[in-house]
C-alpha cells in the first residue's frame, strides 16, 4: 500500500522534537559497548508489518539500543523477542527472531507501531511529544481499514490509542475503559482492544508478565479474528447488516472467558 509507504518515509525523516532527537542521536554516537560494531539507526523508527492486517499491535517508543539501533520496531531487544516468538506462535510472523531489518521477517495478518517513534530518555517521553507524534497513528488507524483487534502493550499505549480514537470521531465509551492484563473490550466501532503488560525486562524478569500470560493475548486475538469471520460468514447468510455491529456498547470480557466490570483492573 503506497500510502503507508510514505506515512513511513515521512517518519523516518521527522525532526519535530528537539529533546527526542538530541536524544537518539547521542545514543547512535556513542552506543553500547556490545553493539560497538552497528551503525545505529539513530532516526525515529517507522511501523512495519502487512498493509491488510486485521491486528494491530502498538507499544510505546523505540528502545535505546534496540529499534534505534536496528531501524526496525521491537527489533534487537528483548521485548522483541518475547513479541515476535509470540507472533510466530499464532502465525503472525513466519520466524520467531528479530534480529536486524534485513532477517528475512515478515508479518502476516498484523502490524505493529508505537505511540512515539523516537527512543525516549528514560523511556518516558512528554506530554507535547506524545502529542506532536499522535498524528502518525492516527495515519495509521485511517489507512489500516482491516483492523479487527486491537492489541495495546502497557498502559500508556493503551490509553493513547483511546486518545487517538477520540479524535478520530469514534464515540469512546464513557466512564474511561480501564488498562490491566488480559482485559478485552468490544468497541462500538467493531474493533476489540486487548490489554497486555507490555514485555519489558522489569514485567518479564519480576515474572509480572509470563509467557503462558503473553502468549494468551495473541491466542484471544487469533480466536477474535475467527469469531469476526464466522460472524460475517452468518450475517450475509442471513441477509444482515454488519452496520448493526457498531451500534453495541463497549463489553469488558477477561481472557479466561469471564465477564468482569467495565472498568477492569488497572
Amino acid at each position: 500500500m503506497r500510502s503507508l509507504v510514505m506515512l513511513n518515509q515521512s517518519i523516518t525523516e521527522c525532526r519535530k522534537c528537539p529533546r527526542l532527537v538530541d536524544h537518539r542521536e547521542a545514543v547512535a554516537r556513542i552506543k553500547r559497548r556490545q553493539y560497538r560494531e552497528w551503525m545505529y539507526w539513530g532516526r525515529p523508527v517507522p511501523a512495519f508489518g502487512d498493509p491488510s492486517a486485521r491486528v494491530f499491535v502498538v507499544g510505546l517508543a523505540p528502545a535505546a539500543h534496540g529499534g534505534n539501533r536496528t531501524g526496525r520496531i521491537f527489533t534487537g531487544d528483548r521485548s522483541g523477542d518475547w513479541l515476535y516468538e509470540a507472533l510466530y506462535r499464532y502465525g503472525f510472523a513466519n520466524q520467531p527472531q528479530s534480529i536486524q531489518k534485513n532477517d528475512g521477517l515478515a508479518l502476516k495478518d498484523c502490524y505493529i507501531a508505537a505511540v512515539v517513534r523516537c527512543a525516549p530518555p528514560d523511556n518516558k517521553p512528554t506530554p507535547a511529544e506524545f502529542d506532536c507524534c499522535r498524528p502518525y497513528l492516527l495515519e495509521e488507524l485511517r489507512l489500516l481499514k482491516k483492523v479487527r483487534v486491537v492489541v495495546a502493550l502497557g498502559k500508556i499505549a493503551f490509553d493513547q490509542y483511546l486518545k487517538a480514537c477520540r479524535e478520530l470521531g469514534h464515540r469512546v465509551p464513557s466512564p474511561a475503559l480501564r488498562f490491566g492484563h488480559g482485559v478485552l473490550y468490544r468497541l462500538p466501532w467493531g474493533v476489540t482492544l486487548i490489554g497486555s503488560y507490555h514485555p519489558s525486562q522489569q514485567n518479564t524478569f519480576t515474572g509480572r508478565l509470563t509467557t503462558a500470560m503473553f502468549h494468551e493475548v495473541f491466542e484471544q486475538s487469533r480466536k477474535v479474528l475467527l469469531s469476526s469471520s464466522e460472524e460475517v460468514k452468518t450475517n450475509e447468510g442471513a441477509g444482515m447488516h454488519m452496520s448493526r455491529r457498531s451500534r453495541l456498547p463497549a463489553q469488558s470480557i477477561n481472557l479466561g472467558g469471564e465477564r468482569s466490570s467495565r472498568r477492569g483492573t488497572s
